[in-house]
């Protein structure tokens, strides 16, 4: 696979290539087509990280932040609750302080979440790209 761009500029995952036309893919938008081969220009970004962009720039944040199960769990959790003080968060789950602190290090870093006070303690709130990915998560799963 590759990526190409055509004459206005638009992005597309070269599927197959015959001796006029190439079927290609928008990464937008999933639909595939048959163009021109002239119309078409190699580009150098990986097709992967072009098939990646066809997301919500939020929800790849959200992904690549999330790597594992029990992280997608605390996006989730935020979503649902709102801010939560560090020691709630000590208190209810089932990580260790070096594990959340690199959980919620990533997470701030994604711009998933913000510093808040919870109850005069330090705590942190989901922002609205965590909230909208986890929308848009739940949405997917129905």
């Amino acid at each position: 696979m590759q990526t190409v761009t055509d004459a206005d500029g638009t992005r597309y995952l070269l599927l197959k290539r015959s001796a006029e036309s190439s079927l290609v893919r928008d990464p937008e938008t999933g639909e595939e087509r048959h163009l021109p081969n002239e119309d078409l220009e190699p580009e150098s970004e990986s097709p992967l990280s072009a098939a990646a962009s066809g997301l919500a720039p939020e929800v790849r944040r959200a992904i690549l932040a999330c790597r594992d199960e029990r992280a997608l769990g605390l996006l989730v959790e935020f979503a649902d609750r709102g801010a939560l003080s560090v020691r709630t968060l000590l208190d209810s789950y089932d990580l260790c302080e070096s594990d959340l602190l690199g959980v919620l290090t990533e997470f701030r870093a994604a711009g998933l979440l913000t510093e808040t006070t919870v109850a005069g303690e330090r705590g942190y709130e989901p922002t609205e790209a965590a909230l909208s990915s986890v929308e848009r998560f739940r949405e997917r799963g129905q």
